[in-house]
């Protein structure tokens, strides 16, 4: 299953100081509707692997008991938000519609027990653990239509390994929460148009992890574990969202993170890997929007910490 990785290093995602409120973009909790079974519709072709995925959309609800994907209630064929959504396990699955549903079905079941949009819109995390190690940055495109998503993961940022990556229940809800963010700003609930059939998929966004000045040279078993349980948790949940993943500032030491990571991701999700040696080439990497990305990465743009970012709590637990 291709889908979502996240790094395996000491500072698999984000952290340093808090940024202010008004960077902080968190939406309003709201009410998990009652699930509710969607029609069945007689608009898809019947021998489509798309078509085929809706035809078992009511059992997968019905067993997940969960209808909410990415802020989107699945519905029929004709909601373009739910042909995303299924689209995109299909590819993870390489069309095959059986473990299609089956990764749909229990990544229903994970956002029904994480809740990870009320992680985003309530809980306030650790400064001292997370800060300033996530942000995202959106950015027009050059043709003026649409926007580019960048997640940053500045793993230079983490203080203390232990703290930051003892938990893994802690560090997987952060990164879910700053997974929920970039996919907000994707808006998929507001698409009008399809994924291509067999075309290019332009619901996807981009991630910079960056290593400037990493304290962690070499794997340790804190980070072992908790990179592991990201990577599985991410793969399952968040499938098909990443087009392009840059690993910059990477020292040569480092070349384990991408020994770990081709352990657990498939040869598909490995392709959309480049690493640079330097930050300031990823503008160059990025052609469409590359002069909007801040100074450090070779554009014109303001600080990635101007980005949006989840909410913090002083002190060393989360809220």
């Amino acid at each position: 299953m291709s889908a979502q990785p996240e790094p395996i290093v000491a500072s698999a995602t984000e952290a340093t100081p808090v940024p202010e409120e008004s960077k902080t973009a968190a939406p309003e909790a709201t009410s998990e509707p009652a699930t509710t079974v969607p029609p069945k519709s007689d608009k898809a072709t019947p021998d489509t692997p798309l078509s085929k995925l809706f035809a078992e959309l009511a059992s997968i609800i019905k067993e997940a008991d969960h209808q909410e994907m990415w802020g989107i209630e699945l519905s029929d064929s004709s909601h373009v938000p739910t042909t995303i959504v299924l689209e995109k396990f299909l590819r993870a699955n390489s069309k095959d519609v059986e473990k299609a549903k089956t990764q749909l079905t229990e990544a229903l079941k994970w956002r029904k027990k994480m809740e990870p949009s009320k992680l985003l819109a309530d809980t306030e995390f650790a400064k001292s653990k997370f800060g300033d190690l996530g942000y995202v940055t959106v950015y027009p495109k050059s043709a003026g239509k649409g926007k580019e998503v960048v997640t940053w993961n500045i793993y230079g940022a983490v203080k203390d390994v232990k703290a930051t990556f003892g938990n893994v229940e802690e560090f997987v809800k952060w990164r879910a929460a700053l997974m929920e963010l970039s996919i907000r700003e994707l808006d998929l609930n507001s698409a009008t148009e399809k994924i291509p059939e067999n075309g290019v998929d332009p619901y996807r966004m981009v991630q910079v992890h960056d290593y400037l000045n990493v304290s962690f040279l070499r794997m340790d078993p804190t980070i072992r574990a908790t990179s592991k349980e990201t990577i599985q948790t991410l793969s399952l949940a968040y499938p098909e969202l990443l087009k392009e993943k840059f690993f910059v500032n990477v020292p040569l030491v480092m070349s384990w993170v991408f020994t770990a990571m081709k352990l657990f991701l498939s040869p598909e999700t490995i392709k959309k890997f480049h690493p640079l040696s330097y930050g300031s080439n990823l503008a160059g990497e990025l052609p469409d929007f590359g002069q909007e990305l801040p100074k450090a990465y070779g554009g014109k743009g303001a600080d990635v910490k101007d980005g949006l970012t989840v909410k913090y709590a002083e002190g060393e637990e989360s809220k």
